[in-house]
């Protein structure tokens, strides 16, 4: 599945160890790891979250940017880059949500037993074949 992937940095925490990470388009996103690998874990799972807190309070979502366009407009990049000695750029991906929905959709029969004849889990199917859609780039509008 193709997501969003959002600039982040990575930064040894001076005196005590282990690594913070702040992302500059995701203002009051930080997260913690002792070491680079379980920060970047930390981060990464905790993105999803932070941007679905920040949907449900009407928040506005900025888009990534390049690194170059951080540097150029993120108001905190010369304090930062001046305060930090040790740091890495990393990208977090956006992850979706993890849980499920029940939805309700309709369908040729004749289609239906063709997918039951290939599989136990109708749910598990549909999902997989979307994702192999979506995943495919394919964009073909239906009505």
């Amino acid at each position: 599945m193709k997501n969003k992937e959002y600039i982040a940095f990575l930064e040894s925490v001076k005196g005590e160890g282990g690594y913070g990470v702040i992302v500059p388009d995701l203002p009051g996103f930080s997260s913690y790891g002792d070491t680079h690998a379980e920060a970047v874990k930390n981060a990464t799972e905790g993105l999803a979250s932070h941007i679905k807190v920040m949907k449900e309070f009407g928040e506005n979502i900025q888009n990534p940017r390049s690194l170059e366009e951080i540097k150029k407009n993120w108001d905190g990049w010369q304090d930062w880059n001046r305060d930090v000695d040790d740091y890495l750029v990393v990208l977090l991906p956006v992850l979706p949500p993890y849980g499920t929905e029940k939805v309700l959709i309709s369908m040729d029969v004749g289609l239906i037993a063709r997918i039951d004849r290939v599989s136990k889990n109708r749910s598990a199917f549909f999902a997989s074949a979307v994702e192999h859609f979506l995943d495919a780039g394919t964009t073909r509008k239906q009505a």
